[in-house]
């Protein structure tokens, strides 16, 4: 029995979900998010609670159960109070800055990185050396946080580069004479 996909989403007020087929909608104050959950799972709401259950004992359906129940409460969580990632710039001189929808990075390249992140997600620089991640997709989130980090990851070293908040860097020991 799957810990996880026993425990029922419940959907707070505010929030509504509909069920067609293998494909459910939540709308909620912050907007619309959507999944279709594969055949090995049967979705139901009733009651403002959303109950996922397997078709069948098959390993396939016991893991498609908790992954598609994590899946819902994802979209429930998203459209109520959204998702954030939250990166911290640290080194001499690397700085962020918003110039309209655009990140500019000054991250000690020769040049000066310029993100558009895609719809859907917000993207703030309240420092210069803080950048704050938004949106109600999950996924999506925590690829834009992804490769904004990407651009410069920290080193082991000095501990330079971009990280999220409340990483722990292993540091390293230089050479010694």
């Amino acid at each position: 029995m799957s810990r996880i996909g026993k425990k029922p989403v419940d959907l707070p007020s505010g929030v509504t979900a509909s069920v067609s087929g293998q494909q459910i909608e939540v709308k909620g104050p912050k907007g619309t998010r959507s999944f279709k959950a594969t055949d090995d799972v049967t979705l139901a709401v009733e009651d403002n609670v959303v109950t996922i259950t397997p078709r069948g004992k098959s390993k396939r359906a016991r893991q498609q159960w908790g992954m598609s129940r994590t899946m819902v409460a994802n979209l429930v969580t998203g459209v109520t109070d959204g998702f954030k990632k939250e990166l911290e710039i640290q080194g001499v001189g690397y700085r962020a800055n918003m110039q309209g929808n655009t990140l500019k990075l000054n991250l000690g390249l020769s040049h000066d990185v310029d993100y558009t992140p895609p719809a859907g997600v917000t993207v703030t620089a309240p420092k210069q050396t803080e950048i704050v991640v938004e949106g109600i997709d999950e996924q999506l989130v925590g690829q834009v946080a992804a490769n904004i980090r990407e651009w410069r990851k920290p080193e082991p070293y000095k501990g330079k580069g971009i990280r999220y908040k409340g990483e722990f860097i292993f540091r390293k020991e230089g050479k010694k004479k």
